[in-house]
C-alpha cells in the first residue's frame, strides 16, 4: 500500500558504560599493583539521572567489583561521602548543590594505594526538569481543504506525556495522548480561510517547554493530483486528487479546454469522490459519465465513484459510489482499486485492485447507458498485484500489469492477458507473459498492434506485439531507462517524461528523438484527442502543465500552468 507510518514516543535516557579491565602478567582480571589493592570496576548505578535544581540531595548506589573500605566515589569532579557496603556495592551521598545545573556528571570509583587505581566511568544525566522538551516529527493529516468541518489531528513525535498540549497558532487545544501520538480536535472555524497554521506541542513544568513548529496547510482546490483525463470531445478535462490524507475525502478538479489554445479554465471548486485516495479518473466514450477509482488509503476498502457530466459546462455531479468487493482468502484480493479502464464501447468498466491477499484481482462492471451507474458482475484473479489495466482499441482484449510486492515479499514480474466477452464484458484468462521487475503501467498503441509495459523494479520498458486473433502478447524487446510511455493519438510519437521517441508503426520499436523542449517541467500524462495539446501534473505543487504539440516533430511547448 502507499502509506506506512512509524509512531515513536517516549524518552529513552541511556548511559554508555565503558568497562575497562587491566590485566596483570598472569592473566588475572584486575591488577593489584604488585600485591596491593585491586582496581575497582563499576557495572551499574542507581539512579542514573536526576532533575537539575532539586531541593534535596540523594543516595547513589554503585554496583561492581573490587570495592573496599577505603574506596571513594567521584561524582562530577567532587568526592561525596562514600559508604562501603560490600566488595560489590558502595553508596554515596550526593548533595543538591552538585546537581544544580543540567548536564552530565561522570562517576568513577578510586581505590587507595598500595596498588589500587581508578575504575571505568559511567555517565549520570542531570535533566533540566521532570518533563522533557517535546519534538514533532509529522502531522496526520498535514493539510485540510478550506471550509471543511471539524476534524481530528494526530501529532507524531517524541517526548510526549499525558500533560502535553497541542497548540494551534499558539492556542491550546484539548489534547489526548493516544498511545504514541497526541490527538486534538481542530474546529471548523480554524480552517475557514486558506493559509497556514503553526502546530506546536507544549510540555508543562517542571522542565518541559515548547516543541519545534510544523506548518499545517489550509488549501483551496485539489491536493496531490494523481490522474488526468480528457473527455472524447476534447472540451473538458478532469484531475483526480488524492487529497489531504486520512481525514478528508479525495476530489476531482474540473476544467474546460479552449479549442484553439488548449488552455484550461477551472469550472469551479473540486467535487468530492466520497472516499479516500483517488488514484485514477476516466471518462466514458459518450462523454456523459466520469469514474474515479479510490484505493481507500487503508481507511476503507476503496470504491468507484460515479459522476454525470454537464454537457454545457463540464461540471461533474456525484451520483454515488460502489464499494470494492473485498473478499477473504482464498479468494483473490479485491480491495484498494488502483486503476480504472473503460471499454471503448462504453458498456463495461474494469478496475485493477491492488489490495488484499495475492493474487489480487480485476473487478468487472457493466455500465448503465442511461444513468452511468456501474454494476459489479464479478472479479477475476491477476497473477500478482493488479496495479494497472488496459483495454485494446478493438475492445476484445484486456491486459493487467501484475506489479508491486506480493504477499510473500517477491516482486511482480508478469502481465496477465484476457479476452473480453462482447456481450457480457466478462474476462477470460488466456495466460500470462513475463515482463520486467514490478510492471506498473500499460500503454496500447492506437493501431492496436503493440503493448508497452513500464517496469519500475528493473527500470525499463517491455515492448510486445498483439496477436489480432488470440490477443496473446509476444515480447519483441526492452528499452532501458523508461518507466512508462504516453502515446500520441497519431501513433507516431511517445513521451517519456521530458523525452520524445518516434514509434515505428510497423514494428512498434522506439527511437529516441531528443527532449521535448519542456525543460524541467513534468512531461505529459494525457494527450488531447486532437493531438494538438498535452497535459501533465506535478503531484507536489498541485499544478497542471499545459503544452502545445508540433504536428511535424511531436515537440512540446509549455503554454501555461493551472492549479488543481
Amino acid at each position: 500500500m502507499k502509506h506506512q507510518r512509524v509512531l515513536t514516543s517516549g524518552l529513552v535516557i541511556s548511559a554508555i558504560v565503558n568497562i575497562g579491565f587491566l590485566a596483570g602478567c598472569g592473566g588475572g582480571t584486575a591488577s593489584t599493583g604488585g600485591g596491593g589493592n585491586p582496581v575497582p570496576t563499576i557495572t551499574a548505578m542507581s539512579p542514573t539521572s536526576a532533575v537539575a535544581g532539586s531541593a534535596a540531595g540523594f543516595t547513589l548506589t554503585i554496583n561492581g567489583a573490587n570495592f573496599m573500605a577505603g574506596s571513594m566515589v567521584t561524582f562530577g569532579g567532587t568526592m561525596p561521602t562514600t559508604t562501603f557496603v560490600s566488595s560489590t556495592q558502595l553508596t554515596a551521598a550526593i548533595p543538591a548543590a552538585v546537581i544544580g545545573s543540567a548536564g552530565t556528571a561522570s562517576v568513577t570509583v578510586t581505590n587507595p594505594t598500595p596498588g589500587g587505581g581508578t575504575s571505568n566511568m559511567l555517565n549520570f544525566a542531570i535533566n533540566s526538569g521532570t518533563n522533557p522538551i517535546p519534538m514533532i516529527s509529522s502531522l496526520d493529516p498535514s493539510c485540510a481543504p478550506v471550509g471543511a468541518q471539524t476534524f481530528t489531528l494526530a501529532v507524531m513525535g517524541i517526548n510526549f506525556a499525558a500533560s502535553s498540549v497541542v497548540r494551534w497558532n499558539g492556542k491550546d487545544l484539548s489534547t489526548t495522548l493516544n498511545g504514541g501520538p497526541l490527538v486534538a480536535q481542530i474546529p471548523a472555524g480554524d480552517i475557514a480561510a486558506t493559509g497556514t497554521a503553526t502546530v506546536t506541542v507544549f510540555n508543562p513544568a517542571p522542565g518541559g517547554g515548547v516543541s519545534n513548529s510544523v506548518t499545517f496547510n489550509i488549501v483551496a482546490g485539489g491536493v496531490g493530483p494523481t490522474s488526468l483525463a480528457v473527455d472524447p470531445t476534447g472540451k473538458f478535462a478532469y484531475v483526480a486528487n488524492e487529497g489531504c490524507p486520512d481525514a478528508f475525502a479525495s476530489n476531482v478538479s474540473m476544467y474546460t479546454i479552449d479549442a484553439s489554445s488548449g488552455l484550461l479554465t477551472s469550472v469551479g471548486p473540486p467535487v468530492t469522490t466520497g472516499d479516500f485516495g483517488a488514484d485514477s479518473v476516466a471518462v466514458d466514450p459518450s462523454g456523459k459519465f466520469a469514474y474515479v477509482a479510490n484505493w481507500g488509503e487503508g481507511n476503507t476498502a476503496g470504491s468507484v465513484s460515479m459522476y454525470t457530466i454537464n454537457p454545457a459546462g463540464g461540471a461533474l455531479t456525484l451520483t454515488g459510489t460502489i464499494v470494492a468487493p473485498c473478499a477473504p482468502p482464498p479468494s483473490p484480493g479485491s480491495c484498494a482499486p488502483w486503476f480504472l479502464a473503460l471499454h471503448p464501447l462504453g458498456k463495461f468498466a474494469y478496475v485493477a485492485n491492488e489490495g488484499g491477499f495475492t493474487p489480487t484481482s480485476v473487478s468487472m462492471y457493466t455500465i448503465n447507458a442511461t444513468t452511468g451507474a456501474v454494476t459489479l458482475i464479478g472479479t477475476i484473479a491477476a497473477d500478482g498485484r493488479a496495479v494497472s489495466v488496459a483495454i485494446d482499441p478493438s475492445g476484445k482484449f484486456a491486459y493487467v500489469a501484475d506489479g508491486g510486492d506480493n504477499s510473500d515479499g517477491s516482486k511482480g514480474v508478469n502481465v496477465s492477458m484476457y479476452t473480453i466477452d462482447a456481450a457480457t464484458g466478462v474476462l477470460t484468462s488466456i495466460g500470462k507473459i513475463a515482463a520486467g521487475m514490478s510492471p506498473f503501467s500499460i500503454a496500447i498503441h492506437p493501431n492496436g498492434k503493440f503493448v508497452y509495459v513500464g517496469n519500475s523494479g528493473s527500470n525499463d520498458l517491455s515492448i510486445y506485439t498483439i496477436d489480432a486473433t488470440s490477443g496473446k502478447l509476444t515480447l519483441t524487446g526492452t528499452v532501458a531507462g523508461i518507466l512508462g510511455i504516453v502515446i500520441h493519438p497519431s501513433g507516431q510519437f511517445g513521451y517519456v517524461s521530458t523525452s520524445i521517441y518516434t514509434i515505428d508503426t510497423t514494428t512498434g520499436a522506439l527511437t529516441f528523438a531528443g527532449t521535448t523542449g519542456a525543460g524541467s517541467s513534468p512531461g505529459p500524462s494525457t494527450i488531447h484527442p486532437s493531438g494538438k495539446f498535452a497535459y501533465g501534473m506535478d503531484h507536489n505543487s498541485n499544478t497542471v502543465f499545459m503544452y502545445s504539440i508540433d504536428a511535424a516533430t511531436g515537440s512540446l511547448t509549455l503554454i501555461g500552468t493551472i492549479g488543481t
